[in-house]
């Protein structure tokens, strides 16, 4: 398993190498001390576990997250700060270790992330007359693309809404915005791809932006820097 250790202080990354001694089937692939640095390396090593800080100079680890493109390698968070577990349970991290890091701790951590394998993805492209299989849980569709209607990221899943459904799939929002057609979805906010012909209406709102409702019923919010463009696809 491919690691990399991301966090701004020498030391704290000394001692996560220090506790993977013991684990010889994990291997350090790089380290970073900031997330600019973190990205070049996720591109160019592909890694499966990332040991994650919270407070960077920069970006913090959450904004890392957010910023990560393809398949999302599980992620440990490494941290002083306690008060941010309840976000990172939210963003599905396999664990949150408090430094100083005891070595019965770090063992537990290693052991969910070997025991929780990530499938390999399909990164073909998408057209809208394609069928896509759909699982959550004991639940499966088989479904057209032209059917999905919106897509909201929850942490390293993705809400899949179409007809009256709204499974919970285990891909992250950037890996399937990859895959879809670009003629007919479009991210309007870090959150959320809508597919463009799902729109009953527009109307300008805060900031510059634009919130939109959907056939299905939903309100959505197009972010002021995804506005322009917006407007621009669909303009004409």
């Amino acid at each position: 398993m491919k690691a990399l250790i991301i966090d701004d202080e020498r030391l704290a990354r000394a001692e996560v190498r220090r506790l993977l001694d013991d684990f010889d089937w994990v291997k350090v692939v790089g380290e970073a001390e900031n997330a600019e640095q973190a990205l070049a390396l996720i591109q160019s090593q592909q890694p499966d576990l990332l040991f994650l800080d919270v407070q960077m100079p920069g970006k913090t680890g959450f904004e890392l997250i957010e910023e990560i493109r393809g398949e999302m390698p599980r992620i440990i968070f490494t941290t002083a700060y306690d008060e941010f577990a309840l976000r990172a349970f939210e963003v599905n991290a396999l664990d949150y270790l408090m430094k100083p890091i005891t070595p019965d701790r770090f063992a537990a951590a290693l052991s969910r992330a070997r025991e929780e394998p990530v499938a390999p993805e399909d990164q073909s492209p998408l057209r809208s007359s394609d069928q896509v299989f759909v699982r959550d849980g004991e639940r499966c569709w088989f479904i057209p693309v032209s059917k999905i209607r919106l897509l909201e990221s929850e942490g390293n899943y993705t809400r899949v809404r179409f007809e009256n459904q709204s499974p919970l799939i285990y891909r992250s929002l950037s890996t399937l915005e990859q895959r879809l057609p670009a003629d007919d979805f479009f991210r309007i906010n870090r959150q959320q791809v809508v597919n463009l012909h799902f729109i009953e209406r527009i109307e300008t709102w805060f900031s510059h932006g634009l919130k939109i409702w959907l056939k299905g019923g939903e309100e959505c919010e197009v972010s002021r820097r995804a506005a322009r463009a917006f407007r621009q696809k669909l303009s004409l």
